[in-house]
């Protein structure tokens, strides 16, 4: 084993056990929370280490660099993109992706509708919800949800799986996540199988566990500093 995957190894063990932990301090089992590694700036090297480590999901933030990386790795795994996007990169990453979790509009979502007709495979797509006041931040507000997320459960290749969010930095993670729980619950009554709730990163992701996230979005914890470049 090298020295890196020794390294990511070591990491990586470290965020599944505080996974673990903060699953049942919510009276949950572990088993519930699904970890994304995201790669953003790291080599596609890494993304192999990971996948020997018995990592199966990878997020990126970037169309460019998740398409790259994606073509280096041969293995199958699910690659989740993570990043804001913008209508004119949505054919390029449907190709390579098979979750989206960042649809915050519907002209967003109706771009993914017509590019996911000649998908081979179902496309997973959650819908951001903004759990900020502030205007300008990425995320749909809460009532425009169920808009968004109508349209995109009208195409055959196109599975809507849930809500994703990323808490403000300048509140308590707890509290926006609390918020979260809440708009999630009033979704799921209105699409019952979308169930994913992908929220939490390195610095909150204990939190997102306690207000229901089954999907945690972690990379400097696991991969390290993430480099200057790029």
């Amino acid at each position: 084993m090298t020295d890196r995957r020794e390294e990511l190894a070591k990491h990586l063990d470290q965020v599944r056990a505080e996974i673990a932990t903060a699953a049942r301090a919510a009276h949950r089992q572990p088993e519930e929370i699904s970890l994304v590694v995201v790669t953003k700036n790291f080599p596609a090297t890494d993304v192999e280490h990971l996948i020997a480590l018995g990592v199966s999901d990878v997020g990126e933030n970037r169309e460019q660099e998740g398409s790259s990386k994606s073509s280096e790795v041969r293995s199958s795994i699910n690659w989740h993109f993570i990043g804001q996007l913008q209508r004119n990169k949505v054919k390029s990453v449907i190709e390579w992706a098979n979750v989206i979790h960042s649809v915050d509009r519907i002209e967003l979502a109706e771009e993914i509708v017509k590019r996911a007709v000649g998908r081979s495979q179902i496309l997973r797509v959650l819908v951001q919800v903004s759990l900020d006041s502030a205007p300008g931040r990425a995320g749909a507000p809460r009532s425009e949800l169920n808009e968004i997320a109508s349209l995109l459960a009208t195409s055959p290749m196109v599975e809507l799986s849930g809500l994703m969010a990323v808490a403000p930095l300048d509140e308590d993670p707890r509290a926006a996540f609390h918020r979260l729980q809440a708009i999630r619950a009033d979704f799921i009554s209105d699409f019952p199988e979308a169930v994913w709730c992908s929220a939490g990163m390195s610095g909150d992701f204990a939190a997102a566990i306690e207000f229901g996230a089954t999907h945690v979005r972690i990379g400097s914890s696991i991969l390290g500093s993430r480099p200057t470049f790029g």
